[in-house]
């Protein structure tokens, strides 16, 4: 519906411009419905939901086997919005702030040992701000469960990986754990608000 009021609000746009006469601007005046449908259709919509952000982190066995593109390109095909992305290698402090639920986990000696020690090279990570519509419900469920065994096929980690220490991806929780996740990885300045021209299409349902 949406894409058809601006059809014909970019039709009577066209006479305006090659008439020049009046019949034509009456028109286009008179085309305010169109406008206020389509303002209206919006309204209807959660603007916050579009806005929603999620992040992802390819962890170095994800970056070591060189499936980052592969990461990126899924959801750039589900239609969400990359804002925010970097490289680097994970240190104590900034892990330890992360994964702060999980450090009275037994695990987690382990876990602080495989992203933080060894070669420089070994340890990268990506970082990845993606924007859209229910992003994190939809990020996780693309991820797939923690346990690749129990992952379904399809999933990032039901396709790429085969053990629980070794999961690819890391994905956000739920919008509070994306805010303070993002916020912890990224100064305001790294994140763009770019205009996505598809989400108009994709995300005004």
């Amino acid at each position: 519906m949406a894409m058809l009021l601006r059809c014909i609000f970019k039709r009577l746009l066209q006479q305006r411009c090659c008439l020049g006469n009046q019949h034509a601007t009456k028109s286009l005046l008179s085309a305010g419905f169109a406008s206020a449908l389509l303002g209206g259709h919006r309204a209807a919509g959660s603007k916050s939901d579009v806005r929603e952000r999620t992040l992802i982190a390819v962890k170095p066995d994800g970056v070591q086997r060189r499936l980052v593109g592969q990461i990126i390109q899924r959801f750039e095909q589900r239609g969400f919005k990359l804002v925010g992305l970097k490289m680097l290698q994970v240190s104590d402090d900034l892990l330890s702030q992360h994964y702060c639920e999980l450090r009275t986990k037994p695990f987690y000696p382990r876990l602080q040992e495989y992203m933080t020690s060894g070669p420089l090279l070994s340890c990268v990570e990506y970082l990845i701000v993606w924007e859209g519509h229910k992003v994190v419900q939809a990020s996780r469920t693309m991820v797939g469960h923690t346990n690749p065994l129990e992952a379904q096929a399809g999933t990032i980690r039901g396709d790429f990986s085969f053990h629980i220490s070794r999961n690819v991806v890391h994905a956000s929780d739920s919008l509070e754990g994306a805010q303070r996740e993002i916020q912890l990885w990224f100064q305001k300045k790294e994140l763009l608000n770019w205009d996505c021209f598809d989400q108009t299409l994709t995300c005004e349902v």
